[in-house]
């Protein structure tokens, strides 16, 4: 569906001319992207690119990201992402670095520069440290030809792309495909080193995101607060034990610990029409139960539970039972 820009319409009164500055902006970033994505495909971006990849995830030492302005937005951004997602990171202020912080830029480090005129004067400073040490250069501009891209190891030449500033001059594209080639670098390493789930919440232990990440092993009940009787125990030892506990169950273990049923409270209902409170548990019991790992992450437990409409599940490391999780220990730990 194509939208008329050059029209404004009203509604109910109200002036609509600002929606459709919104979807014209829109759409002209989107064309930013797509000319990003089509560079991307093609020399000389290809190349440098993939070499960018290879020489952040060879060093060592930091990635030092700087840009002034607006550019300078973008990559603090860019060093943020990078530095929660296991590319340690710094962003370096041009204007700071000319007056100490270049003592921040390691021998070790790889220094990534936003300029997109490439004649940012502010980065002279950072660009002669890099020249004069050795410290391997990435430029991302649009003019490959400029001051610091001829500088740069490794020039990430960058599109021309239409301003969506009506006077094409507030930097708006420009800094959407900059903040993008950021996110795709980061991406790019995420991949290449293998970055998991579990490595993410060592950098994200806050907030919901951190509780989505959280295992059943750090909310788990254990040792003797874990509803449990081995096989033999009778109907009434079961009734007692589910009873002494908070979970409206038991598991029953063998002689080896290991998980071969639970009794519910289900179980105990339909176990009325007995009258043999000395009957082997066994005869009442919920067979192969559903269990999982410990290591399990919490959000994939509570798809568990929802999916299986039960609301404990026992916790079982080598066939043996260690721990056992409600769902409101998952609520309480904000994960829904």
């Amino acid at each position: 569906m194509q939208t008329n820009f050059t029209q404004a319409t009203t509604a109910g009164g109200l002036d609509e001319s600002g929606l459709l500055s919104a979807l014209r902006t829109t759409r002209i970033e989107i064309d930013a992207l797509q000319a990003f994505a089509e560079a991307l495909r093609t020399p000389p971006l290809r190349q440098s690119f993939i070499a960018a990849v290879a020489a952040i995830s060879a060093h060592s030492g930091r990635l030092i990201v700087t840009g002034m302005g607006k550019s300078g937005l973008v990559g603090r951004k860019i060093a943020a992402t990078m530095t929660s997602t296991g590319t340690p990171s710094l962003f370096l202020h041009p204007s700071e670095a000319s007056h100490g912080d270049l003592g921040m830029i390691g021998l070790e480090d790889i220094v990534l520069a936003l300029s997109w005129s490439g004649e940012t004067t502010e980065l002279g400073d950072i660009i002669a440290y890099c020249r004069r040490f050795g410290v391997k250069l990435i430029v991302a501009t649009a003019r490959a030809d400029s001051a610091a891209g001829r500088a740069a190891d490794i020039c990430l030449v960058l599109p021309p792309v239409r301003e969506a500033c009506p006077n094409e001059l507030a930097p708006t594209s420009s800094t959407t495909v900059q903040a993008v080639l950021g996110d795709a670098l980061a991406v790019a390493l995420i991949e290449r080193r293998g970055f998991t789930r579990s490595d993410f919440l060592t950098f994200h232990p806050g907030g919901r995101l951190g509780a989505q990440l959280t295992t059943v092993r750090q909310l788990m009940a254990r040792g003797e607060d874990v509803p449990m009787v081995r096989a033999g125990a009778t109907l009434l030892d079961a009734t007692i034990e589910m009873s002494r506990k908070r979970y409206g169950c038991t598991a029953v273990v063998d002689d080896e610990d290991c998980l071969i049923g639970a009794f519910t409270d289900g179980d105990l209902r339909r176990s009325f029409a007995s009258k043999h409170l000395g009957d082997d548990i066994r005869d009442h019991m919920t067979a192969t139960p559903i269990s999982l790992g410990p290591d399990t992450l919490t959000s994939d437990a509570l798809r568990i539970l929802n999916d299986n409409s039960v609301s404990v599940l026992f916790v079982c490391e080598d066939g043996r039972l260690v721990g056992v999780i409600h769902l409101h220990d998952i609520l309480r730990a904000g994960v829904a």
